[in-house]
């Protein structure tokens, strides 16, 4: 089943752009913000539909995207989390995954958490 969206994709698409556009994400909107993050997470699940990896941008959103065993309750065994800032560079490609690691600002636990060869992702 296709993931649910809730962020109207044009809206989306105008919000990255703003957070793109900005020397800092402190000086947007928190509502922008977290538009951007919401649009790319749900660009995420659709483009790699499954239950495998629980993706955490708090205060923002979450998803579950990835093909492979499913949890059902509880803290799922694959989860990777981290600030906007970073998920919005990872997600655009100023951030490189590798940098972002090393300085310690992802959280990825689980076997599935490496969303590195779905990031960045092309077009959003």
């Amino acid at each position: 089943m296709p993931a649910r969206r809730r962020v109207d994709p044009a809206a989306g698409h105008d919000a990255l752009a703003v957070c793109e556009s900005a020397p800092d994400l402190s000086t947007v909107p928190r509502a922008v913000v977290a538009t951007a993050v919401r649009f790319t997470l749900e660009e995420l699940a659709a483009r790699h539909p499954g239950r495998s990896v629980e993706v955490r941008v708090p205060p923002h959103g979450a998803v579950q995207c990835v093909e492979g065993p499913t949890h059902k309750r509880g803290t799922p065994p694959n989860v990777f989390e981290t600030d906007a800032p970073t998920w919005l560079g990872l997600v655009t490609g100023t951030v490189a995954w590798s940098e972002a690691e090393a300085s310690g600002r992802i959280r990825a636990s689980g076997l599935r958490a490496d969303l590195s060869a779905y990031l960045p992702m092309a077009g959003v």
